[in-house]
């Protein structure tokens, strides 16, 4: 049966991983070929993907255990440089399955095609005129892409506002329309970019204006996927500190990033380190929920934590995060890149909402875990164990010698490439 507790997995060799893995999802043998070789993706298939293309970069691909939501168990691929991410999430995700799991949610997949108009003679008279023709408008968008009002999907809703009214302004007028687009599946870049292309000369008509801009907007707040936690004190306890101590320490941090942008910018680096693997490893468009996320952070006027953070009336510490996330589980690269396509397969998901629900519990996960650390030993003496490694490989270190060195590093406190050198030199005489 599958399960995402899997105890010692980090012991294993890449090998045995794999082969794990292999044993766990009915991959094809065609697959398995494909997905655990070399070089993956293939040098052909990135020449078609992007331009001037002279090879492939690599990320290390491991695996998020633990984590239990809405019942389910998920194995979560994670592309990742940086070390202790993967072992962090793994680390509260067994602490939160112990507390029940994580519970997430959706909104319904809804993006946004924007239409900019100017030079209207008189903008308020445009704005009802497009009022007035909004079915027409979108039966127009949905026949220019009926394959997505066929599987479901389709132009919902139309809002149309005005930008600079204010005779204060020091830009001119404009008169923006908004398309509200049910992707399905697809993240939908293309499919609403073709939407508003194609009714640009409508607009332009039944508003006696020029249309310049008309393309997707990656402020996905109709696209929202929730997560919550509700851990008890005792689950948080760790070494010399209580669990009182740590869920108290980590609503102050909350309450410091929430105060600060200084501090929140780090703060809500950290979820991203947690929700940027999972997205790229589906090949899903990380720059797009990067900036819809912090977007979404500033939603109020100020810059704030992404997360929340809190006591309820039993001692429970409390975790909230809520964020737009314009995910897909079709088109694009998540069908193209081999890995990416392997991915999906061992996220074993129904739907774009349910990855979108999956990537907010990572993140937060991501975030409860930096902040433990911070509260407690600090944030580097697990971090610079685990990055003692690439340490190690940077000065030369190769084999059995890499684990050597490592261990060397650490237990002298001296995780730096020059020590590192110095090691690898004693041990090679």
């Amino acid at each position: 049966m599958k399960t995402s507790r899997i105890p010692g997995f980090y012991k294993m060799t890449v090998d045995e991983r794999q082969e794990l893995i292999k044993e766990m999802h009915p991959f094809s043998e065609q697959e398995k070929d494909e997905f655990f070789s070399i070089s993956p993706l293939a040098i052909d298939t990135a020449d078609n993907m992007i331009e001037n293309v002279i090879g492939t970069f690599q990320l290390p691909l491991g695996l998020g255990l633990n984590f239990l939501i809405n019942g389910k168990d998920y194995v979560v691929p994670m592309a990742i440089e940086e070390a202790s991410v993967v072992a962090s999430a793994s680390h509260i995700a067994k602490i939160v399955r112990q507390a029940g799991g994580f519970t997430t949610e959706a909104t319904g997949r809804v993006m946004i095609g924007q239409i900019q108009v100017v030079g209207c003679t008189d903008f308020y008279v445009a704005k009802e005129a497009i009022i007035t023709e909004k079915e027409n408008i979108i039966m127009a968008a949905n026949t220019a892409y009926p394959s997505i009002v066929a599987r479901g999907g389709g132009v919902e809703d139309l809002e149309v506002r005005i930008l600079n009214g204010d005779s204060d302004s020091k830009y001119g007028q404009m008169l923006i329309l908004h398309l509200y687009i049910n992707t399905v599946d697809a993240m939908g870049a293309n499919i609403i970019n073709t939407m508003v292309e194609s009714v640009a000369p409508l607009v332009e008509e039944i508003t006696n204006g020029k249309v310049y801009l008309r393309i997707l907007s990656n402020y996905a707040d109709r696209s929202l996927a929730r997560a919550h936690c509700i851990i008890p004190p005792e689950l948080l306890e760790t070494g010399g500190f209580s669990g009182e101590e740590v869920r108290d320490g980590i609503i102050h941090a909350f309450e410091f990033a929430d105060s600060d942008p200084y501090r929140a910018v780090t703060h809500n680096k950290g979820i991203m380190n947690g929700i940027d693997p999972v997205v790229i490893a589906t090949g899903n468009d990380w720059r797009a929920v990067e900036a819809g996320a912090h977007a979404y952070a500033a939603r109020s006027g100020a810059y704030r934590s992404m997360t929340t953070w809190s006591k309820d009336q039993a001692g429970n510490l409390v975790g909230e995060l809520e964020l737009p996330m314009s995910v897909g589980t079709v088109g694009g690269a998540t069908k193209v890149h081999p890995l990416a396509k392997m991915a999906l397969n061992i996220l074993d998901i129904k739907s774009a909402q349910e990855l979108a629900q999956v990537i907010v519990a990572v993140g937060l996960a991501q975030n409860l875990g930096a902040l433990k650390a911070l509260v407690t030993d600090g944030i580097q003496k697990g971090h610079m164990a685990l990055h003692s490694r690439s340490v190690a490989i940077a000065a030369g270190a190769t084999g059995e010698m890499i684990d050597i060195v490592a261990r060397e590093l650490v237990e002298t406190k001296q995780i730096r490439v020059g020590k590192a050198i110095e090691l690898v030199e004693k041990y090679t005489k």
